[in-house]
Parts: C-alpha cells; structure tokens; sequence
C-alpha cells in the first residue's frame, strides 16, 4: 500500500495474455500447493509457461502452512473449498470466491464475526486454464447461497475480476448475480499511504460479508 506500482504483480495483464490454453496463471495459498504446482511443471509430459503470484505477507503469516503428509500424498488441486470450516453446507447463505492472500484476512474476519457455518470463502488457485468444471460442483454443493461474490483487494479494473467476472457468470446462469466487492477503478494500485491501503482493505473485508464498515472514510484522503 506504499506506492503505485508496489503492492500488485499485475495479474490483469497476464490474464489478458491467455489463450488457446498457451498459459497456466496460478495464485496459491499454501505451501503445500506451491510445492505440488511446481512438481507437475515439471513431471507434465507438456511444457507451459507458468506464472505464479507469490506475494511476501504469506512468508510471514503463521496461518499459512502445510501439514507435512500435504507434502507426501495428494497433489495440486485448481480449487480449494471451504470444506474444512463447513459442517453443513445447506446452512451457507453466502458463497465467497477469491485468490491469493486475501482469502486469510477473509476467514479471519468471518471468525471474528461468527459467521464461519454461514459462509463459504472458495479459493481459486488456478485462474488459467480455467477450471470451469470444478467450480460448477462447488457453486452446487451449496444450495442455499443467495449472495454470490467475487472479492480481490486489486481496484475494479485490474486483478482477476475482468477475467472471472464473464466465466463465473456463465456457471450461475439466469436467476443469480456474481456481486464484486473491491476496490473502485483507479489509475493506480495502491492507495499511497499504509494508512489508506489499511482503511480500504478494512472496508473490502467488511463489505464481502454484508456487515458495516469499521472505518473512517475520512482515512482515505488522509496523509
């Protein structure tokens, strides 16, 4: 949140380079995922450009780790659902997409509120090639989800949301809406200041679970 250019890898433009499957674009969020992703670069009997946001903040966060049998067994999965804090997946009214490190402050922040057994934060660890399939059974498995949203901490037009937006829109088909929750459209992709990047991701958080902001919007001009 320091300046224009520093707090974002530019997904939006390697997105916008995909096509006839001649890219793999990948956002992970766990060690074990990024250990996995690699190996099948390099045990695929095909080559593939692979790119892979890696921001520093998960180095740091004591949430994101893998158990060591994550490692041994397994492999990598394009998805990951919300399996692990769902007990019953007829009770979640509210069904989160997102990718890359966002997804930690999310869950953190459902914990915090109590809303853990009411909504569902999907990961998309794999961008591109799309992995259609597996979302259509996970945006099935949940019945009962009425809000459908795809959060990012990137402005409107940038990150992911340009490219997801027209595919996860075809999945639900008429009678649902995909809802972004972000930041607006800029020029630039931070804010300029720790201080504003803090208040806006504060808001971005707040809003992707239908709850007030804890914010002062007056934090947003500040110095």
């Amino acid at each position: 949140g320091q300046g224009p250019e520093h707090s974002s890898a530019r997904p939006e433009r390697f997105l916008q380079l995909c096509g006839n499957l001649n890219l793999q674009v990948a956002n992970v969020t766990t060690p074990a995922q990024y250990f996995h992703l690699l190996r099948r670069q390099i045990k695929r009997s095909f080559r593939k450009p692979l790119i892979v946001m890696t921001p520093k903040s998960l180095l740091r966060d004591s949430e994101c780790i893998s158990r060591t049998e994550s490692f041994l067994s397994s492999g990598f999965h394009e998805v990951l659902d919300d399996h692990v804090e769902i007990n019953s997946k007829n009770d979640v009214d509210r069904l989160i997409f997102c990718t890359g490190k966002i997804f930690y402050e999310a869950r953190r922040r459902a914990e915090n509120l109590g809303l853990k057994s009411k909504t569902a934060i999907v990961r998309v660890e794999q961008l591109y090639p799309f992995p259609k399939e597996r979302i259509q059974n996970i945006i099935n498995s949940y019945p009962n989800a009425e809000v459908v949203s795809w959060i990012q901490e990137e402005p409107q037009n940038m990150g992911a949301w340009t490219f997801i937006r027209p595919r996860i829109e075809k999945i639900l088909g008429p009678g649902k809406s995909l809802t972004y929750v972000g930041r607006r459209h800029s020029g630039t992709t931070a804010e300029g200041t720790g201080r504003a990047h803090a208040a806006e991701q504060s808001r971005i958080i707040d809003q992707a679970f239908g709850v007030a902001c804890a914010w002062d919007p007056k934090l947003i001009n500040s110095k």
